[in-house]
């Protein structure tokens, strides 16, 4: 097995920042003392002002910081303006102040920040105020005003046998501005849940940038806001699904699926084939201005945890490719944000001007009916999806015009080019992300969802090479786009060994596994249709009769019957493991007549035609 290796991983550990303070906790963190420029311009200004003054008085001041020394210089200076003179005592309190900070400016601003009464003017109804906060903190997310009513109403009837030392009620106002006092991440934890407590207050990193081509690659789906008709019936299809790769370092489109079906290991498997090989446009329509070269083998596909991208198959078949998947914590799409991005992208610059386009939310709506306004063909729009990337998103800047992804692309691949498979590695690697399923070798071949597979080579396997009970079941791969011929791996041979399928009729060329199980189902939907179950209910219901008819006879007979007899009659009653033990009927069939027992003609015709096989 191929092993990947980071042939960059000394450079890239010698990128990465320093974090030593970059999980620490509020307690834990030293702050840095504020500056001046953290106040408000009133207080910002008076202490610039006092500054001046000190360094002012400095220069003329001869000999000590007394009063007898600067009260000359200050009636000087304030002569025209003696109700703003600072007193002697004031000033030296100020320059103190200032030495003791060593310079620091904020020193000298006045702390009118910490005026006013810190303590609670109304006290006594605490408890009263912790009722309605439990109230308040809760999933169904009551309005405070809710939780105050709450807490008068309490306090109301509390007071009613209370003569002296009633309990006091705040305002409203003043409750409220609890409320808002209270830590907002225990509040958000008791109203809305842990999971979304933490999405807003949690440390959320920045992602290391990748510092070359498909270092990291990003996948995801999701439904395009956008009706879309058949191609022959021209009848809505609805929306259908997209499966995306994105590359980080360029922001290039590097392959695409889309399909009807949902999200699957499918889905997730024909878009890396489609990232990975090079781009061809045969089969398109229509003529592009630019190319496609975004290709080549990624090293990391950063996937969220959907259930196809948890397949051993993906898993698998990436590590014989020697490519590494990381997945995402779960429900934090936010680390996967390159992808996400993208669509909204697509959403907003593409699908805005075609006709069918939805919303992806229902208010946005409105009147508009998009299943009556979709006119592109499925063909159509994967067309004009190639042009838009190719010719428009790959070719533009982007919002913050720092890069175009094509240009970027170029720069990346000239300096770190990336690996690129071969003709037998790419074809090797198309087998490989098939369906991995397990079937069991017989002597007409493999039997896969009702089709037989079966060739000449395999033939030969089978006289070759013996098999026991473990080695008769072999894995297959199977490509979901074409049900033609499966793959089986030989573990004599060491290799995947290419058989077709035994249909003659051509059904099989070009059919899809999920087209086979949709015609599955239509042909027992026809069976179950086509059945007389009337007519069969009428033969199962005579031939039961017949059989106790048969029975009620041998009885009364009384005569000893031969053992070829007893063994018909254990027939006739369906003697087994799982049914009757005897053909002895219960006690109150015997006293039946036998001869009054009448059916019509038609009933014993049938008994008749039954009664042929036995």
């Amino acid at each position: 097995m191929m092993q990947f290796k980071d042939e960059f991983s000394e450079f890239e550990s010698a990128k990465k920042p320093d974090t030593s303070t970059q999980y620490l906790k509020l307690e834990d963190t030293v702050l840095v003392k504020r500056d001046l420029d953290t106040f408000p311009n009133l207080l910002k200004k008076k202490a610039l002002d006092k500054y001046q003054l000190i360094a002012f008085i400095e220069k003329k001041l001869i000999g000590g910081w007394t009063q007898k020394n600067l009260d000359p210089i200050l009636d000087t200076l304030f002569a025209t303006a003696m109700e703003k003179r600072p007193n002697w005592r004031t000033l030296v309190r100020w320059r103190k102040s200032y030495i003791d900070s060593n310079g620091d400016l904020a020193s000298l601003v006045a702390k009118r920040h910490k005026m006013g009464n810190r303590k609670k003017r109304v006290e006594g109804d605490e408890v009263f105020f912790e009722r309605a906060l439990s109230r308040f903190l809760d999933a169904k997310r009551p309005k405070v005003t809710t939780a105050y009513q709450y807490y008068k109403d309490a306090i109301t009837i509390e007071n009613q046998s209370i003569v002296d030392g009633q309990i006091p009620i705040i305002s409203y106002k003043s409750f409220n501005q609890r409320i808002k006092s209270l830590p907002p991440y225990p509040v958000a934890v008791a109203r809305h849940g842990k999971f979304i407590a933490d999405q807003w207050f949690s440390y959320c990193s920045s992602h290391i940038p990748p510092t070359r081509i498909l270092e990291r690659v990003e996948i995801d789906h999701t439904p395009l806001d956008l009706i879309l008709l058949d191609d022959e019936l021209l009848i809505p299809l609805g929306r259908p699904y997209l499966t995306l790769i994105v590359d980080v370092f360029s922001g290039c489109v590097l392959g695409f699926h889309l399909s009807y079906r949902s999200p699957s290991y499918v889905s997730a498997a024909k878009a890396i084939v489609h990232a990975i090989k090079p781009k061809s446009f045969e089969g398109l329509n229509i003529d592009l201005q630019n190319e496609w070269p975004c290709f080549g083998k990624f090293e990391n596909l950063v996937v969220d945890n959907g259930a196809e991208f948890w397949s051993k198959s993906l898993e698998h078949a990436c590590q014989e490719a020697g490519i590494n998947i990381q997945y995402n914590p779960v429900r934090k799409p936010w680390l996967k944000p390159f992808v996400e991005r993208f669509f909204g992208m697509i959403n907003e610059c593409f699908l805005t001007e075609i006709p069918g386009k939805t919303f992806s939310n229902i208010l946005e709506k409105e009147d508009y009916k998009p299943e009556k306004d979709a006119i592109m063909r499925f063909s159509v729009f994967v067309e004009e999806f190639h042009r838009w990337i190719v010719d428009i998103y790959h070719q533009d800047s982007n919002s913050r015009q720092t890069r175009i992804p094509i240009k970027q692309w170029q720069h990346g691949f000239d300096i770190y080019p990336p690996l690129q498979m071969k003709v037998e590695d790419e074809e090797r690697f198309n087998v490989l992300m098939g369906i991995t399923d397990e079937r069991t070798l017989t002597r007409n071949g493999f039997k896969y969802e009702e089709l037989m597979y079966d060739c000449t080579a395999l033939a030969d396997y089978r006289k070759h090479y013996p098999q026991t009970k473990e080695t008769i079941k072999k894995i297959i791969k199977v490509d979901p786009d074409d049900l033609s011929s499966i793959h089986v791996y030989l573990e004599e041979l060491g290799g995947y060994l290419k058989v077709p399928c035994t249909d003659n009729s051509g059904y099989t060329n070009g059919l899809s596994l999920h087209e086979h199980k949709v015609i599955k189902q239509i042909n027992r939907e026809v069976i179950r249709e086509g059945k007389d179950n009337l007519g069969l209910a009428k033969a199962r219901m005579a031939i039961h009769a017949r059989v106790e008819q048969e029975q009620e006879a041998f009885i009364a007979s009384k005569t000893k019957a031969k053992i070829t007899s007893v063994k018909k009659q254990a027939q006739l009653a369906d003697i087994s493991s799982t049914g009757k033990s005897t053909i002895v009927l219960p006690k109150n069939e015997q006293q039946k007549n036998v001869s009054s027992y009448q059916v019509d003609a038609d009933t014993e015709d049938d008994w008749n035609m039954d009664l042929e096989g036995y």
